[in-house]
């Protein structure tokens, strides 16, 4: 649906070393056929074939603009340029390594026009290859929500995914506040905390609309290196918006002191990330904003091994930390063994034949023989 003064929604989609994926990701957004779409394409100086990608659907598809960056700014930057050229009354960041499900553009579209919000919520699922999609995680926390609210209503939003790709948000409401990403890695850390604080009104849409990539490298969470640390500066500036913001975001600070330690402790306890030499000097950091950070009342600790987690930071205590690590990780294959054990052991018995059932009919669960099963962002 078109407005007085231009499109609906616009669609932000920073392109970098995504050649393989960034046509599913195109076509994703752009098999919408109504209208009230445009697609901002940032092209941020990829060193493969997405540049001929773009400009072949720029000719196919008016509502697609491209830029082309001639140096690599970031994923960050490439979302803050390609924000400043959109002219839609809502703005959606869509990384180029994901997709949107069919007919999300349209429910996102509609629901928009419908309730008018600061900031809509949607659903997501992270997808490990086509046959392997990971239940939703924030559908119990969207389920319910028929009509926009105000954080105060539902603080445990705070606790859904720290993603810009689920929150497609009110354009003149982020000139208003002044948000953009900020430079490094996590930079959604900041700026979801910040949107979901500052938003008069906030609505959720149950359904999955989105689905996020895990590739096996090329993304943050895959890649080894020291630059995990840059996530210390994005609490940072989290933490100096809330004191800036003069009270206002204050009874949120509980809730995101126990969010950052979680985030910090999912790094820290990630071999995919942190170097191995590095691990102590990131704990020694963990400890700092502990202490820096720590609400005067409190805050609601986790229970059970992640709250004694918690509390091991709070005394800055890596040993005994490092010490909880070896006993899980040890514990785990210990586990993992004796599943295959049992596993083996029910694959050694003859399985009984099953007599066709009248209909087709599958038999009952108890008639069946049990079997074991096993479970299975661009870096810039």
């Amino acid at each position: 649906m078109e407005s007085e003064n231009g499109p609906t929604l616009s669609v932000v989609v920073p392109v970098y070393g995504v050649e393989s994926f960034l046509e599913e990701c195109l076509e994703s957004i752009l098999s919408y056929p109504g209208p009230g779409l445009e697609v901002i394409a940032v092209n941020d100086a990829s060193p493969d074939g997405c540049q001929a990608i773009l400009n072949e659907y720029a000719e196919m598809d008016s509502r697609l603009t491209v830029l082309h960056l001639p140096t690599n700014v970031g994923l960050s930057e490439a979302r803050n340029v390609g924000l400043s050229k959109a002219s839609g009354e809502y703005v959606w960041f869509v990384d180029s390594d994901d997709w949107l499900p069919d007919g999300s553009v349209g429910v996102v579209i509609d629901r928009l026009v419908r309730t008018r919000p600061d900031v809509l919520i949607v659903d997501h699922a992270e997808v490990v290859d086509r046959d392997t999609v990971a239940a939703p995680s924030s559908d119990h926390l969207l389920r319910g929500l028929t009509s926009p609210i105000n954080l105060r209503d539902r603080r445990e939003l705070l606790r859904l995914a720290q993603s810009a790709c689920t929150k497609i948000t009110r354009r003149d409401y982020l000139d208003r506040v002044g948000l953009r990403f900020s430079p490094g890695w996590y930079e959604d850390s900041l700026y979801s905390h910040l949107l979901l604080m500052g938003a008069e009104t906030i609505d959720g849409l149950d359904r999955v609309s989105y689905c996020y990539r895990q590739r096996p490298s090329g993304g943050i969470t895959t890649t080894q290196s020291d630059r995990h640390f840059e996530v210390f500066a994005q609490y940072e500036r989290l933490f100096d918006g809330v004191a800036a913001a003069g009270g206002a975001y204050e009874d949120f600070r509980p809730e995101l002191f126990r969010i950052m330690i979680n985030h910090y402790l999912v790094i820290l306890g990630n071999k995919l990330r942190l170097p191995a030499r590095s691990r102590r000097a990131f704990f020694r950091r963990v400890a700092a904003d502990y202490a820096r950070w720590l609400p005067e009342d409190g805050y609601p600790r986790p229970g059970g091994v992640s709250g004694l987690r918690h509390a091991l930071v709070g005394r800055d205590q890596y040993f005994l930390y490092a010490l909880l690590r070896r006993l899980y990780a040890v514990t785990s294959r210990w586990r993992a063994s004796a599943a295959r054990s049992r596993q083996r052991s029910a694959d050694s018995v003859p399985r009984q034949r099953t007599r066709a059932v009248p209909g087709g009919r599958e038999p009952a669960a108890a008639d069946r023989q049990p079997t074991g099963t096993t479970g299975s962002s661009q870096a810039q």
